[in-house]
């Protein structure tokens, strides 16, 4: 049975702001409203036969009514999707920077920026696409069919030509390939488990049925699309089709624009925060320079070559490597990222909310318990069961296979089949007659009360009593205790017969002794009690979202270790006012009987109260509640719909894994910020730095060239971030963006570089004698050589205790001492380090701007780094401790 029937959802999804339609649509009515007619009326209804179309009529209908497939949108073409990356705020900035330095003539100053954003949006385009094609490789769709009677024929159809009044054909393994009504049934059980989330089996009828919920998966005589029967076979005549099914119409709504996930949110903040500085201090700087120095050319050039210092244009690039890097290793990790910036998201949930089944279980029936009326287990129960199921003749279902599987006997050396007495929905039970032991015994399974209502005996240990209404009574307190604990009850009866007995039939189904009950349950994975546990530990709450009922629920939730902090149902939320509902999802870890777009609003609210929310489903029914979380888990196995609309897809359906993502996510998340805090804060010091030199001082504290070069360099020094090593406490709680903190962070750590700037200018005006410049007497070359030492020498220092400081700010620990830098970190940052020592010594140093630095100098700049490391540290120590790290 393939589950990759529908068409692929393209990934764009659910605003904010759009509106959640009512639990029941208009085309849920319609279909409430032909299962509450007789078969014939329903038929009528909507124009169809009992022995199908005719295909004239049926290419009539497929003409009006449009093919039987989901709303999807076109995958985003190369140049729309290079469009959209060139419309990044940082990206035009840079372009406009370089169109400028172009006009104005400088050719080699709008080449590097040009190279820059030719990085910057290449990479990120490169690794998202490699990403991507992994994961498009796990859903390849498949053609099915399906039996549709035709010109009063049986014909093979693609499903896409189904079309409403067609009646089809349904058997075990079959996907319901629309919603329906059914006209035939024989015992047929569908399961609806990925669109409600229920993973027992549910038996279907064809009587018609009186509608006075809200939830339209209770019709018993209707399927719905993308559901698949289990066992038994039946016809319908097809209601809805295509978008107006359930499945279709939470695919039309996948086709909307996706709300700003955390880390959007985040880059976005900061990316203005950026700007907002840059286009200040560059107006200030142009100015000052423009009006002391009198060269207005001169001083726009400066300009633009601060603002290209000033801007964190490595920032989508080094999001994009961290990002890319993280995927690679997750990967490693059984986890598929689709979407990169939802590593980041990984990171920050502290709100996983996910549905019980396949999560927390194992996604089958199992047979749990076999005891007598007392509740003591006994074998001869099973031994009962096992026969029934062993020789009923007709197609197992579920239940049949659990008791099949749960013991192995070999009974046909000592007993033979008889007679059986096939389910069906009005008895709710089926018997098989055996020849065991001498005797016929008619050995009856089926829904508790219907066994009671044909038993007027029950048997303890080899004692037969009178089955009394006081003693029906308790027994039924017994299984509703049984029900309680989750699992779902059937009883077992008896009663034997002579030899001489030759037919059969229902009638025989009375005065039977009641012998016992078999309980089946979804059982917990033996991980997920552990995977709970380390995710408690890592400050994720965990709140389970399902389709199925409270009391199983409530027992899955206690057997994996779950502490239950409040309880609430679908209904009881549609009565809630906004500030009940607002209370509750806050307070309650389980939610049971959730509709689809009950499970979206209450992510969509829970984000609302400033959570950061992952979302981890399988089903169709799962597909808007993961577009609408920050980021969307599914997993290989899933439905189509659900790994399209999926940020991160799981290989292996397990909360481990999950955890693993989280760690790593932390991490990727943890090394951004090490860059967002180091440029902020370098940003911020520059300013004062810049701002003082270009008015103190009679010439340009560095020459437009020799910053391009210095920002070049030292964004070089900051491509090893992606791999440096994370402390563990950096990961132990969710990060996400604090934009107040990093401004803080820039305010108290950034004006220490200008301590040592002004150290640096102080040391090559007064100690190197510069001011020298000043002195009238003095030659042209002479000045010019002046300006060219403090120009080095402040470009030796600023880069020094730039590339310096992301050692600093790593880490809240005392940098190599009690945390290192990764090696190809520190080797990254040495490199361009010695590289910046040797550039005034180079071939390169004329055509830079750089002249020798006396070997005195070293004496005085590793004394500077020395004392603004301690410093800068322990400013940073103070920080943390003062305003925490997120």
């Amino acid at each position: 049975m393939s589950k990759s029937i529908f068409p692929k959802i393209a990934s764009r999804v659910i605003s904010r702001e759009a509106k959640i339609p009512h639990t029941i649509s208009e085309q849920e009515k319609f279909l409430i409203e032909i299962c509450q007619l007789p078969i014939d009326e329903a038929l009528n209804k909507l124009n169809a036969s009992i022995n199908g179309l005719l295909s004239k009529e049926a290419e009539k209908r497929l003409e009006q009514y449009g093919k039987n497939e989901l709303a999807h949108t076109k995958k985003v073409g190369f140049w729309s999707d290079i469009f959209e990356r060139i419309k990044s705020p940082l990206v035009i900035q840079l372009l406009i920077i370089g169109l400028v330095s172009g006009i104005i003539g400088e050719i080699s100053s709008s080449i590097i920026v040009s190279i820059m954003v030719l990085l910057s949006v290449g990479l990120s385009y490169v690794l998202d696409k490699r990403s991507n094609k992994a994961v498009e490789a796990l859903g390849k769709r498949v053609q099915t069919r399906v039996i549709a009677l035709r010109d009063g024929e049986e014909k093979e159809i693609p499903i896409s030509d189904i079309v409403p009044g067609d009646i089809v054909l349904l058997q075990a393994g079959s996907i319901i390939p629309a919603d329906l009504r059914l006209i035939h049934t024989k015992d047929f059980f569908v399961s609806q488990s990925i669109l409600t989330g229920e993973s027992m089996p549910i038996e279907k009828k064809t009587d018609a049925q009186q509608f006075e919920g809200s939830y339209v998966f209770e019709l018993s005589n209707a399927c719905f699309q993308g559901s698949n029967v289990i066992s038994g076979s039946a016809r319908g005549v097809v209601v809805n089709t295509g978008t107006k099914t359930y499945f279709g119409s939470i695919s039309e709504r996948l086709t909307e624009t996706r709300p700003l996930t955390s880390f959007d949110i985040g880059v976005k903040s900061f990316t203005y925060l950026m700007i907002r500085f840059m286009i200040v201090m560059v107006f200030i700087v142009f100015m000052i320079v423009g009006m002391t120095k009198g060269n207005w050319i001169e001083a726009l050039l400066f300009g633009l070559s601060i603002a290209v210092g000033l801007t964190p244009e490595m920032l989508p690039m080094i999001v994009t490597v961290n990002l890319a890097k993280g995927a690679l290793t997750m990967s490693k990790k059984k986890v598929i990222v689709k979407h990169l910036s939802s590593i980041q998201n990984f990171g920050a949930i502290n709100i996983l909310c996910t549905d019980k089944t396949g999560t927390l279980t194992q996604d089958k029936v199992v047979l749990e318990k076999h005891v007598d009326i007392t509740g003591k287990e006994s074998e001869e129960v099973l031994l009962y069961a096992y026969l029934n199921s062993f020789y009923q003749t007709g197609l197992r279902n579920l239940i049949d296979r659990a008791i099949l599987a749960h013991i192995e006997v070999n009974v046909q050396s000592s007993c033979q089949l008889v007679d059986e007495l096939p389910f069906d929905f009005q008895r709710r039970r089926m018997s098989v007659i055996v020849e065991y032991e001498g005797d016929y015994v008619l050995i009856c399974k089926g829904a508790v009360e219907e066994i009671f209502s044909v038993c007027n005996r029950y048997q303890i240990d080899d004692e037969i009593y009178p089955l009394i209404e006081v003693i029906k009574n308790d027994l039924y307190e017994e299984v509703e205790d049984l029900n309680k604990d989750g699992y779902r009850v059937l009883a077992i009866a008896y009663k034997e017969y002579p030899k001489e007995k030759k037919v059969f039939s229902v009638e025989d189904e009375n005065d039977l002794i009641l012998l016992g009950y078999i309980a089946f349950f979804d059982p917990p994975k033996e991980s997920a009690a552990e995977a709970i546990a380390a995710l408690k530990n890592y400050g994720v709450e965990v709140k389970i979202l399902t389709g199925d009922n409270v009391l199983v629920t409530k027992k899955i939730c206690n057997e994996v270790g779950l502490k239950i902090t409040g309880i609430v149902t679908g209904d009881e939320i549609e009565k809630m006012t906004a500030e009940q509902f607002k209370k509750v999802i806050e307070e309650a870890n389980i939610l049971a009987k959730l509709s689809p777009v009950q499970k979206e609003r209450v992510i969509y609210e829970l984000r609302e109260l400033g959570h950061v929310v992952g979302y981890m489903g399988d089903g169709i029914n799962d597909a808007p509640s993961l577009r609408a979380a920050d980021v969307g888990i599914s997993v290989d196995s899933a439905a189509d719909v659900a790994k399209e609309s999926a940020d991160i897809v799981l290989l292996e359906k397990s909360l481990m894994v999950l955890e693993e993502g989280i760690i790593e996510g932390r991490k990727v998340f943890a090394n951004i910020l090490k860059y967002i805090r180091m440029g902020a804060s370098s940003n911020f010091g520059n300013m004062f730095s810049v701002l003082g030199a270009s008015y103190l001082f009679p010439f340009l504290p560095m020459q437009p060239i020799q910053i391009l070069t210095n920002n070049l360099l030292y964004d070089f020094s900051q491509t090893g971030i992606p791999t440096d090593n994370v402390d563990n406490e950096q990961i132990a709680k969710p990060l996400k963006w604090n934009i107040d903190n990093i401004k803080k962070f820039m305010i108290f750590i950034g004006p220490i570089s200008s301590i040592f700037d002004y150290a640096t200018f102080g040391l090559m005006w007064f100690i190197f004698n510069t001011k020298d410049y000043l002195n009238p007497f003095i030659e042209l070359n002479q000045k010019n050589y002046l300006e060219s030492l403090f120009q080095t020498g402040w470009f030796v220092e600023s880069l020094l205790t730039q590339t310096l400081i992301v050692h600093i700010i790593r880490t809240k620990k005392i940098p190599i001492f009690g945390s290192r830098a990764s090696l190809s970190m520190t080797l990254t940052t040495l490199f361009i380090m010695l590289i910046g020592a040797w550039l005034p010594y180079s071939p390169l140093a004329n055509s830079l701007g750089f002249v020798p630095l006396p070997l005195n100098y070293w004496l005085w700049i590793i004394g500077f780094l020395i004392f603004y490391s301690i410093l800068t540290h322990n400013v940073k120590v103070w920080f943390f401790r003062k305003f925490g790290d997120n």
